[in-house]
C-alpha cells in the first residue's frame, strides 16, 4: 500500500489539494479570490517537482492547469455578466419587474410561485444561466417588497433553474455531453424527453425541499448596498413646472398628485403665495415650484423614466453613454464640519459652477423643511443628493468642504436603449436554445453588441466582470484537470463500481449516482459527466443490464450541483447579490443532494426498471 502511494504520489497529492481547497473555502478566513489563487499556485509548484507526472507518464504542464482561464464555460459566464449589466443599465427589465412587484402586492404567494415556475419552465428549454441573469433583479425587487433579505431568494433561484435542467435533453450542456457518450458507445440517440419522467419526480422532490427548508436554513444576510437601500432617507427636492412639463395642468386627487409616485408634496410655491397641504383639487400651472420629500430611489425612478426632464435639470443634453466620464449619475455628499458652505444657500454658493454638479435634493435629520431648495441654508451634517457627470464626482474627492459618499454613486439607466437590450438578449437566448450556435458564441456576440449599441459603456462592462467568479471557477477547473490527468478521478469511479457490483444493479446505479453527485460539486459538472458516462455504460454491460438507466443516473447526479458555489455557474452568479458564504451552499445544498440521491434510489426500481 505504501509502495503504491509512493508510485502514484501525484494522484494522492492532487486529492489532498482538493480537500484542502474545500476546507479553506469553508473556513471563510481568507477571501475566495486569495484561496483560488493559492490553489492554482500550489498546483503549479506541485507539478514542477521531479516525478510529478500524469497517469500516462506525461508531464502536467502549466498550460493545462491554466486552461481553465480560457474555458468556454468561464468565458460564457463573463459574457453573460456583461449582458446582464446591459439589461440593468438600460432599465430593460424595469417593466416586467414592476409588473411582478405590483402583482406581488395583490397576490404575494401566487406571484412568487409564478416567478419560480417561469424560471423552471424557461430553464428546461434554454440555457439556465441567462434565465438566472434576467430574474436576478426581479427577485431582488420582490425581496425588497417582502421586507426580506435577498439571501432568502437567490439560492432558490439558482437551484430551481438547475432542477429544471434535469428534465429535458437541452436543459444543460451536461445532458448533451452524456448523450454524446451514449451515441458513441451504444450507437443510440438519447430522446429529447427520455429523462423527463424521472427528472420531474426528482425536481418535484427538490422543489418541495426548497419550499420547506429555505425559511429555516438560508441566512437572512443584508449586504452594504441592501442596508443602504432600506434606509429610505427623505430628500427635499423641487420641480419647476414649465409649459409642456409632465406636471403642467395636473390636478391633485385626494390631496395627492398621482404623477409624483412615492413622493410627498410639502409645498407649492406660486409666485409669492405658498400653498400648503391639504391640496384640494389644486391644478399646477407653469411657474409653480413643487417642493417634495422623496427617497433617492423615487427620484431616480422618476428621472430615469423621463429623459427630457433630466435634460431640463441639467440644462444640457444627456451625455452619450459611450463616454464613461460624461455619463450622468447620482451621488450623496455630506456637508463637512467647519465647511465654508455651512450657513449659505446653494444659490449663494453657485454650487454648479463650483462642483459641476446639480443639487437635486437636501436631507436634514433634525426637522422637516418647507421652503424652496435654493433658499435652504446648509448646515454641517446635511446630505446633498448630487446629479452630474462621473468625472465631476471624481473631482469632488479632494473637496474639503463636503464628504463624498462614493459607495452611494450610481448612474442613470440609458432607457432609450432598453428595447435594443431586450432584443439582443432575446436573440441570444433564441439562437442558443435552437442550437444554431453554441451558448459561448451567442453570449460573446451579445456582450459585444451591448457595448457597440451603447447599451453600456466599456467601464460599465469591465465593472460587470466579477474577478471572484473568474478566479474561483478557474481554480475549480485546475483542480479538475489535476484529478483527471493524475488518474484520481478514474480511481474513484472504478472503486465505486468494484465495491457495489456484488450487490446488484440498483446498488451500482445508486453508488454511481452518489459518486457523481459528490464529484460534480468539486469538479465541473461537464467533466464529471464526461468521465462517468463511459464508466456507467461499461458497468451496465458487465452486469448485463439495460444501459439507459445507468446513463440517466449520471445525468441526474451531474445536475446535483447544489453543495458548493463552484459546482455550477448559476451558483456563482447568485453568490454576490445574495451575500452568501461558501458554507451557506454546503448547509442548504448538501441535504438536497442526499435527498435527491435517496429519491432516485427508492424510485428507480419502479420508473427505470433497475
Amino acid at each position: 500500500m505504501s509502495a503504491d502511494i509512493l508510485v502514484h504520489w501525484p494522484m494522492w497529492a492532487s486529492l489532498l489539494a482538493v480537500v484542502a481547497a474545500i476546507i479553506l473555502y469553508m473556513m471563510d478566513r481568507w477571501s475566495m479570490e486569495v484561496v483560488s489563487v493559492g490553489i492554482i499556485t500550489g498546483l503549479l509548484i506541485l507539478f514542477t517537482i521531479p516525478g510529478a507526472v500524469g497517469a500516462d507518464g506525461d508531464p502536467i504542464t502549466p498550460g493545462e492547469l491554466f486552461s481553465g482561464f480560457a474555458n468556454p464555460a468561464l468565458i460564457t459566464i463573463m459574457a453573460l455578466l456583461v449582458v446582464g449589466q446591459g439589461l440593468f443599465q438600460t432599465g430593460a427589465l424595469e417593466g416586467p419587474t414592476k409588473a411582478l412587484v405590483r402583482s406581488y402586492d395583490r397576490r404575494p404567494r401566487i406571484t412568487l410561485l409564478m416567478a419560480f415556475a417561469a424560471v423552471f419552465v424557461t430553464s428546461a428549454f434554454t440555457n439556465n444561466t441567462p434565465v438566472v441573469i434576467m430574474f436576478l433583479p426581479i427577485m431582488s425587487a420582490m425581496a425588497a417588497r417582502m421586507g426580506a433579505s435577498t439571501s432568502r431568494l437567490m439560492i432558490p433561484l439558482s437551484f430551481v433553474s438547475i432542477l429544471a435542467g434535469m428534465t429535458t435533453l437541452i436543459g444543460t450542456s451536461t445532458n448533451l455531453l452524456a448523450a454524446d457518450a451514449y451515441k458513441r458507445i451504444e450507437g443510440v440517440d438519447l430522446g429529447f424527453f427520455a429523462q423527463t419522467e424521472m427528472g420531474l419526480i426528482l425536481a418535484g422532490v427538490g422543489l418541495i425541499y426548497i419550499l420547506i427548508a429555505a425559511p429555516i436554513l438560508l441566512p437572512s444576510r443584508a449586504g452594504f448596498a441592501e442596508t443602504f437601500a432600506i434606509s429610505s432617507k427623505q430628500f427635499v427636492a423641487q420641480f419647476e413646472v414649465t409649459p409642456g412639463h409632465f406636471l403642467d395642468g395636473k390636478t391633485s386627487v385626494a390631496g395627492m398628485f398621482p404623477e409624483l409616485k412615492d413622493m410627498t408634496v410639502r409645498m407649492i410655491q406660486r409666485g409669492e403665495k405658498a400653498i400648503l397641504p391639504p391640496y384640494d383639487e389644486v391644478s399646477l400651472k407653469p411657474g409653480d415650484l413643487v417642493i417634495v420629500a422623496a427617497t433617492r430611489q423615487a427620484l431616480t425612478d422618476l428621472l430615469a423614466g423621463k429623459p427630457d426632464m433630466l435634460e431640463d435639470i441639467w440644462q444640457n443634453e444627456v451625455s452619450d453613454s459611450d463616454n464613461p466620464d460624461s455619463q450622468l449619475g447620482l451621488v450623496e455628499a455630506v456637508i463637512a464640519p467647519g465647511s465654508r458652505m455651512a450657513g449659505r444657500t446653494v444659490e449663494m454658493l453657485g454650487f454648479r459652477r463650483l462642483t459641476n454638479a446639480v443639487t437635486l435634493g437636501i436631507q436634514r435629520r433634525s426637522r422637516m423643511i418647507r421652503t424652496k431648495l435654493g433658499e435652504i441654508r446648509l448646515e454641517a451634517g446635511d446630505t446633498l443628493l448630487l446629479c452630474g457627470p462621473v468625472a465631476a464626482f471624481r473631482n469632488l474627492r479632494t473637496n474639503r468642504d463636503i464628504i463624498l459618499l462614493e459607495w452611494s454613486q450610481t448612474e442613470f439607466p440609458t432607457t432609450t436603449k432598453a428595447q435594443l437590450a431586450r432584443l439582443v438578449t432575446i436573440a441570444m437566448v433564441g439562437v442558443a436554445a435552437l442550437n444554431l450556435v453554441s451558448i459561448t458564441i451567442a453570449s460573446v456576440v451579445a456582450a459585444t453588441a451591448m457595448i457597440v449599441l451603447q447599451c453600456l459603456n466599456s467601464r460599465q462592462a469591465s465593472r460587470a466582470l466579477d474577478l471572484r467568479i473568474y478566479l474561483v471557477i478557474a481554480a475549480a477547473l485546475a483542480m479538475g484537470t489535476s484529478l483527471e490527468l493524475t488518474g484520481a478521478a478514474d480511481l474513484i469511479a472504478h472503486l465505486v463500481v468494484a465495491l457495489t457490483s456484488p450487490y446488484g444493479t440498483l446498488a451500482v446505479a445508486s453508488a454511481i449516482f452518489l459518486a457523481v453527485a459528490i464529484l460534480t460539486n468539486i469538479l465541473s459538472n461537464a467533466a464529471t459527466a464526461v468521465l462517468f458516462a463511459p464508466i456507467a455504460l461499461s458497468a451496465a454491460d458487465q452486469l448485463g443490464a439495460e444501459p439507459l438507466p445507468f446513463l440517466l443516473a449520471v445525468i441526474y447526479a451531474a445536475n446535483c450541483a447544489f453543495a458548493t458555489p463552484i459546482a455550477y455557474q448559476t451558483n456563482m452568479l447568485v453568490m454576490a447579490p445574495g451575500h452568501y458564504k461558501f458554507g451557506d451552499f454546503v448547509r442548504f445544498g448538501g441535504p438536497l443532494v442526499i435527498l435527491i440521491w435517496a429519491t432516485f434510489t427508492v424510485v428507480a426500481p419502479w420508473r427505470l426498471a433497475l
